[in-house]
């Protein structure tokens, strides 16, 4: 059982990840070189309705975290719910403050560096959600799940999978779907793989300073 200080500080290494992770896709969006591979189904959603993006993106994370609550009740936490109703507003957020310097008429090297950074921002900050325990995002947990589910194959497999389908059904139903996407499903998961053991031992040590502080 974790106590109460442990709790809360996992819960700022979720929010500092979700932060960061959300920068990514919004840096995708505003290089207009096509999107993350999840919010290209927000996208295709938001296109047909007239609703923003970011409330799309909560929207279906919500009814995968009531899917999740029946069938893989034990990978639901705090953070997950944290991650299902913070991550569209913080989209929308850095949207509006990134859109005023970067438009699709900006130069394409401008934008290429801004979509390959995106890239790797995203990647940086689920590591770090995921590496948090407190919690994952409902569209994140399908790989994590379906990755301790099978056994037989590394997260980055599973993960790539995951995003490829994503761009599929999203593309059917008009998300954008570019570059930026096609380098997203196949560099995000093994970018996580990577940086997650580092993460995780970077959390330990805090944790464990903090302990020692404690008794």
């Amino acid at each position: 059982m974790k106590n109460k200080k442990e709790w809360m500080l996992r819960l700022c290494f979720l929010i500092l990840g979700l932060i960061v992770a959300h920068l990514g896709v919004a840096l995708f969006l505003i290089s207009n070189l096509g999107t993350d591979t999840f919010t290209v189904f927000a996208a295709g959603i938001a296109h047909f309705t007239g609703i923003s993006v970011g409330l799309c993106h909560s929207g279906i994370q919500s009814v995968l975290i009531v899917f999740m609550l029946l069938f893989a009740k034990g990978y639901i936490k705090t953070g997950s719910f944290i991650c299902c109703f913070l991550g569209g507003p913080i989209i929308d957020l850095f949207n509006w403050i990134l859109g005023h310097f970067l438009t699709a008429g900006s130069p394409m090297p401008v934008r290429l560096a801004v979509m390959v950074l995106g890239c790797v921002i995203l990647s940086i900050g689920m590591a770090l959600v995921i590496s948090s325990d407190a919690g994952t995002g409902p569209n994140d947990l399908v790989a994590v799940i379906l990755t301790d589910k099978l056994g037989r194959f590394q997260f980055r497999t599973v993960r790539i999978c995951c995003d490829l389908f994503f761009i599929m059904t999203g593309f059917l139903l008009g998300g954008t779907v570019g570059i930026g996407t096609v380098a997203a499903a196949f560099l995000v998961g093994p970018v996580v793989q990577i940086f997650r053991p580092f993460q995780e031992q970077w959390i330990q040590k805090i944790l464990g300073k903090s302990q020692r502080r404690i008794n």
